[in-house]
């Protein structure tokens, strides 16, 4: 019943992922929600987001960042990190997934998500036919529409983790 909303991983922190492991599996493009994803709802770039994207840059992966904020945020957040984004995304929508993958010059079968929230960046993922990977959102405060999407997503995931075998 949930499944169209489970992960296909899901971890503590997008900065836990082994980026490496994925480049030698043949992944080149990530696309990345921002707030509560890589940072603190609102907060600009820090030096771990920075490191991270130096990190991948290194790797030779493409990065896309795939936000339903404004480009105010957006793009002060990307230009810190040297990154493609797409502001106003209207995720879970389809669209601004190809987009970004459009930009990075990848596909579905190179491309992965990963973002805080699974009826959104999940699910958007998803429906686009992108490997996905949620991760724990990284501080809990938040807008009021998120935090009554949170209470659902604790469902979700309980199904998810007792079908997984995970406590």
């Amino acid at each position: 019943m949930f499944r169209c909303f489970f992960p296909d991983e899901y971890l503590d922190s997008a900065y836990v992922v082994d980026y490496d492991r994925l480049y030698r599996e043949g992944y080149r493009g990530l696309i990345y929600d921002i707030d509560n994803t890589l940072v603190p709802h609102g907060a600009p770039a820090d030096e771990r987001a920075i490191a991270l994207f130096a990190h991948l840059r290194e790797l030779g992966f493409g990065y896309c960042l795939l936000s339903n904020n404004q480009i105010e945020r957006v793009s002060s957040f990307a230009d810190a990190i040297g990154a493609q984004f797409i502001e106003n995304a209207h995720k879970p929508s389809v669209r601004n997934y190809k987009k970004a993958m459009e930009l990075l010059g990848t596909d579905t079968g190179n491309t992965i998500f990963i973002g805080d929230q699974l009826f959104t960046d999940v699910y958007g993922a998803k429906r686009s036919g992108i490997r996905n990977i949620l991760v724990k959102p990284i501080h809990p405060k938040e807008e009021i529409q998120i935090v009554l999407k949170r209470y659902l997503e604790k469902i979700v995931l309980h199904f998810y983790k007792k079908e997984e075998g995970i406590s």
